[in-house]
């Protein structure tokens, strides 16, 4: 029988409630995120109750921006290269030069669906939660230590490990 780790399994729990936030948020354009908007979320593409691509980033404005923009390369603008392959067919991915991103890139008809497809996300909905990448963990030292020992169940309080210094 498979059995989870105890802190996974507490982690993989505890992202229900992010989300329950990510879905019920009211949904903006890539034009409209609030300039106050958090930096590492959890975001979510959408054309109307139809989810389409979600990801993580540590830098939203900056993420967002370059699914869309005109002059976004293939390794930037990646959910609008698989928009563009599912419109033109072309699902299968190619280890040759032929067949490669870049080619494809400025093939006849690839390049303007992948234009399109940058142009359709911008006007897509937009949905984002505050998610802080937990494999990152605390930039503190001292947090990072405690963020340390709490997989290994030895977690101490900030203020015994004050006193040891």
């Amino acid at each position: 029988m498979f059995t989870l780790h105890e802190a996974f399994k507490e982690y993989v729990e505890s992202m229900h409630g992010s989300f329950e936030r990510l879905i019920g948020m009211v949904p903006v354009t890539i034009a409209t995120v609030p300039k106050d908007a958090p930096s590492e979320c959890i975001y979510l593409f959408s054309e109307g109750s139809l989810h389409l691509y979600v990801g993580r980033t540590r830098h939203l404005r900056q993420r967002l921006r370059q699914h869309s923009i005109p002059a976004a390369q293939h390794n930037q603008a990646v959910f609008a290269f698989r928009l563009a392959r599912e419109k033109t067919g072309r699902m299968t991915a190619a280890y040759s030069i032929e067949g490669s991103r870049v080619a494809l890139s400025s093939d006849s008809q690839f390049g303007p669906a992948f234009v399109e497809a940058k142009k359709r996300i911008r006007e897509m909905q937009v949905r984002y939660v505050e998610e802080r990448d937990p494999r990152r963990g605390p930039q503190d030292p001292l947090q990072r230590f405690q963020y340390a020992l709490s997989f290994s169940g030895k977690c101490a309080s900030r203020r015994s490990l004050s006193s040891h210094q």
